[in-house]
């Protein structure tokens, strides 16, 4: 049976109580409950699971955008967050197993001429993306010849981009192709351009935070051998993304 023993557990939740920090910037993970305003989906399952668990009490802090949601982790507001792996963050983060993928994608006009995820790393092209999210993160690392215009949060990465900024939105494929419902004339690029690989993340300023990270390896290899995160996809509704092997 996984457990932290008193010393762990001290270090890992300092206060007695699990403060868990949910990102809202990629709603197929988490949002608000539209009458408690409380988080719900499939990150609020799994940190309601784990204090359950370790028999603690937990506290939830809402956060717009990923970025936001690290900076938490960082300065010790919360003890776990639920974001994406990237290189940049993981100098700060230690990283479990992701838990689920995601993936990345781009969306054009109509219009536009680009019709393959080759055609969009092009001197002249304006790509908009979400400030500090994953693919934000990726795209800076990755694009050589196209620019990067960045939206305040994920979510208005689509109406930036109907508003005449840029040429290409960037973003998680299920988001934007829901977002798209609400104008005409878009179409989304084949294929994706990144794999989003969802992890819970703990600050490494932590004393033993390797430790604690296996702990919570474990609990998410068990979640996903179980049945427990497809079944959270299945009751939220989440399409589109897979139960990371």
């Amino acid at each position: 049976m996984n457990t932290l023993n008193p010393s762990l557990l001290s270090t890992f939740v300092p206060t007695g109580t699990l403060r868990v920090g949910i990102n809202l910037g990629n709603p197929l993970l988490a949002s608000l409950d539209g009458n408690s305003g409380d988080p719900k989906g499939i990150t609020v399952d799994i940190a309601n699971y784990i204090a359950t668990k370790l028999q603690l009490p937990i506290t939830f802090t809402s956060y717009p955008m990923a970025g936001a949601t690290v900076e938490a982790v960082k300065s010790n507001e919360v003890d776990l967050v639920f974001v994406a792996i990237d290189p940049v963050r993981g100098a700060d983060i230690s990283y479990t197993p992701a838990y689920i993928q995601i993936e990345g994608a781009y969306m054009v006009k109509d219009t536009s001429p680009l019709t393959k995820n080759e055609d969009v790393d092009a001197v002249g092209n304006e790509i908009v993306v979400g400030k500090g999210s994953a693919y934000d993160l990726y795209l800076t690392r990755e694009i050589k010849h196209a620019s990067l215009l960045r939206s305040a949060n994920s979510q208005a990465v689509v109406d930036d981009f109907m508003k005449g900024i840029g040429n290409v939105a960037a973003g998680v494929k299920q988001q934007l192709e829901s977002d798209a419902l609400r104008y005409d004339g878009l179409r989304m690029l084949p294929g994706r351009f990144m794999v989003i690989n969802q992890a819970i993340g703990i600050p490494k300023a932590r004393v033993d935070f390797e430790k604690t990270n296996a702990y919570l390896s474990s609990e998410i290899q068990e979640l996903k051998d179980s049945g427990f995160i497809a079944e959270a996809m299945l009751r939220h509704q989440v399409q589109g993304a897979k139960v990371a092997e």
